[in-house]
């Protein structure tokens, strides 16, 4: 199947009663359109990135290969045991082959419909969670919750003179935010994210040299090519990859490499 075939561009174009929907799960950042379509309608949006059952992971490896990154793993968790209208999955230059993969399997096992789209929206719509003082987890809990909206964060996010840079995607196991300072600055794909333009390159390229980074990414992700690649010009930048959960070794790194730096937590 050609990879252009099945792709939605327009949501009045959505091959569904779109009357009937109520509860829709996203998978990575569909576009704009999409997002203001839903919330138009008052549809509850689940993103299926995140952790929203509590089901045994394990059950996924029926469907997907047990080395594979944890985030589209638990995507076809959420798939299986959330009740759901229609899944909705951006699977363009934003997100990855491997979803565009997972959304032919969910086609083929879950009873909703599984709608392809693709995200080359390329409008600035701001970042300024990514670069305001606030505690990282807090941080990331505001972008990721944001994607359920049409519009730009909502408050007043003065940017402060970052201490550290979180660079790369929202992690699966959120502990390893903990051990940043509020100083943080976001970049890579979750800025884009912000953003809401997860296909802009130039975007999540973007670091600053002058801040010690951490350069993350879900282990077996694409990304994680990128990641090691800026980290080895970045002149403190150190590369981490993480596949399920973070265990005592990850964590050790990045308070090392912040102790290191002279990053003050």
């Amino acid at each position: 199947m050609p990879f252009t075939m099945n792709i939605i561009h327009n949501p009045s174009t959505l091959p569904i009663r779109t009357e009937s929907l109520k509860n829709v799960g996203i998978v990575g950042i569909p576009p704009v359109d999409f997002i203001r379509f839903l919330n138009e309608r008052q549809v509850v949006i689940h993103d299926l990135d995140a952790l929203l059952t509590k089901a045994d992971i394990e059950t996924a490896t029926a469907y997907l290969p047990k080395v594979y990154c944890a985030i589209l793993r638990t995507v076809m968790l959420n798939g299986l045991h959330l009740n759901l209208d229609a899944i909705i999955i951006d699977v363009g230059p934003g997100k990855c082959d491997a979803a565009y993969h997972v959304a032919t399997i969910l086609e083929e096992t879950v009873n909703i419909p599984v709608i392809r789209t693709a995200n080359e929206d390329m409008i600035d719509l701001g970042t300024p969670v990514c670069r305001t003082r606030m505690n990282l987890l807090k941080k990331f809990k505001t972008i990721t919750e944001g994607v359920k909206s049409a519009n730009p964060a909502d408050g007043n996010f003065p940017a402060c003179k970052p201490a550290a840079g979180f660079w790369g995607v929202p992690p699966r196991d959120f502990s390893i935010l903990s051990l940043f300072p509020d100083t943080t600055h976001i970049y890579g794909w979750t800025r884009c994210m912000e953003n809401k333009t997860p296909a802009n390159i130039n975007l999540e390229s973007h670091y600053n040299p002058k801040v010690p980074t951490v350069f993350f990414a879900q282990s077996f992700c694409a990304k994680t090519a990128l990641a090691r690649h800026l980290a080895t010009r970045h002149p403190q930048g150190l590369y981490l990859d993480v596949d399920f959960s973070a265990g005592s070794s990850a964590k050790a790194k990045i308070q090392a490499f912040l102790e290191l730096t002279g990053v003050a937590l």
